[in-house]
C-alpha cells in the first residue's frame, strides 16, 4: 500500500481493493496514516461499537436499503443473475483483542450485499465489505460493489500474463518488446472479460 500510494503520488485518489486476504487491521490503520482509501472483503467478524457485538451482528439490525442485480457465472461457468439485498452502515470497528493498546478504533463503513432467494442447493452470494469511504445511497453502494467486482478482471489479466502472453518476454531484451507483450496481454484479458465472477 505504501509503495503504490507513493508511486501514484495522489493518496486521496487511490482506492486499494482487496479480497479476504487483505482483511488486516494494520492495513486499515496504514490507509489512515497515508490518507488513502481501501475497499476490502472481510474474513474476520470484528468487534464493533461498544464491544457488545460484532460487525455481522450489527448489520443484522440494519434495514435493507436497496436491491442490485448482478451477472455471475455458476461453478460450471453458466451465466446467471443474482439479486442482492444492500445494507450499509458507518460504525466504529475495534482492533483485534491483544492489539487494542497499539492500534486505534476506526470509523469504517460496512457494506453488506446478500443474495435474495438463492437457487436451491446453492449458497447465497454474500459480500461483507469494509471501506474508509462513505456509502450514503444505493448508487454509492453499487459503485463500491462494482469496484470490488473489478478484482476478477484484474486477476484474469494477471492470469493471462502469467500463463502465455508473456511467457517468452523474459528472454527478450528491450522495453519496446515488454510493452508489446503487456499490450497483448491486456487485449486478451479484455476479450475474455464476459463476467468472470463465480458464485
Amino acid at each position: 500500500m505504501r509503495q503504490s500510494t507513493r508511486l501514484l503520488d495522489d493518496p486521496v485518489r487511490c482506492i486499494h481493493v482487496g479480497d479476504r486476504e487483505s482483511d488486516i487491521y494494520e492495513l486499515f490503520c496504514t490507509a489512515y496514516d497515508l490518507c488513502t482509501h481501501f475497499l476490502v472483503r472481510t474474513c474476520v467478524d470484528r468487534l464493533a461499537g461498544e464491544r457488545q457485538h460484532t460487525i455481522s451482528k450489527a448489520m443484522q439490525l440494519v434495514q435493507v436499503k436497496g436491491l442490485h442485480r448482478v451477472e455471475l457465472r455458476d461453478a460450471k461457468g453458466r451465466p446467471m443473475t443474482a439479486t442482492l439485498e444492500l445494507r450499509y452502515q458507518e460504525m466504529t470497528v475495534l482492533p483485534p483483542i491483544g492489539k487494542q493498546s497499539r492500534y486505534p478504533e476506526l470509523q469504517l463503513t460496512v457494506l453488506h450485499a446478500q443474495e435474495r432467494n438463492a437457487p436451491p442447493g446453492c449458497a447465497p452470494v454474500e459480500w461483507m465489505l469494509l471501506t474508509k469511504l462513505p456509502v450514503r445511497s444505493r448508487a454509492e453502494a453499487i459503485e463500491k460493489l462494482d469496484w470490488y467486482a473489478m478484482r476478477w478482471k484484474i486477476e484474469t489479466f494477471y492470469k493471462i500474463l502469467k500463463t502465455g502472453c508473456l511467457q517468452h518476454i523474459s528472454v527478450i531484451d528491450g522495453s519496446r518488446f515488454i510493452f508489446s507483450g503487456v499490450t497483448a496481454g491486456l487485449r486478451c484479458a479484455v476479450a475474455s472479460d464476459a463476467g468472470e465472477q463465480i458464485r
